[in-house]
């Protein structure tokens, strides 16, 4: 089982990709997880995330595959995995589907949407940054934020639609009902796999 999960910062990818990956046994890899971990650490990397992290744009997609190829060349990953975070626009999706051919791993087997209205996102995101203290969590950047995934991420979903891969769920309500959801749309890919 090989998931990306594809959202709006704040539409819960993160809670529901973590909740997925125990369910099915698979690791999940978030990007800006391992962005955030480079800049606590003040790596190279780190450094030159951090200032576009700052100002809510995106990272350089080279940083970004560079994350992505370690992560999925794991032995872990050679079973499944969740994506959280990459690919982010069509390029990278290219690049993620020639990154799993040159692994000898099968392709994408499914893409969850998870929709959630912009007003709920900046209410989630500006809670979280006031609980967690992040920097990039402040109402003017999650709102940069929101505007450079939809100019920039979700012409992915028209990518992966063309190819009968994306199902979209509403990712507001009860966190248990919305992962109910992702098992209902997760197991025809399962099903899939049994039978291969």
């Amino acid at each position: 089982m090989r998931i990306v999960m594809l959202g709006a910062p704040g539409s819960g990818k993160g809670t529901q990709g973590e909740k997925l990956a125990l369910h099915h046994g698979i690791p999940k890899t978030s990007t800006g997880d391992a962005l955030r971990a480079a800049v606590k650490a003040g790596t190279p990397l780190g450094l030159k995330a951090k200032a576009a992290m700052d100002a809510g744009q995106l990272v350089a997609d080279e940083l970004v595959i560079g994350i992505a190829r370690e992560r999925l060349a794991a032995p872990d990953a050679a079973k499944g995995f969740i994506l959280d975070g990459f690919p982010r626009n069509a390029a990278q999706a290219k690049t993620l589907d020639a990154l799993l051919a040159e692994l000898g791993q099968p392709g994408v087997s499914k893409v969850i949407h998870l929709l959630v209205d912009d007003e709920e996102i900046v209410r989630r995101l500006v809670a979280r940054g006031a609980l967690e203290g992040r920097s990039d969590d402040n109402e003017a950047t999650v709102r940069s934020r929101i505007a450079v995934y939809q100019s920039e991420t979700r012409p992915l979903l028209d990518y992966y639609q063309a190819r009968g891969l994306l199902v979209t769920i509403p990712g507001v309500g009860d966190i248990d009902a919305i992962f109910a959801r992702m098992l209902a749309a997760t197991a025809p890919v399962l099903l899939e796999a049994a039978e291969a």
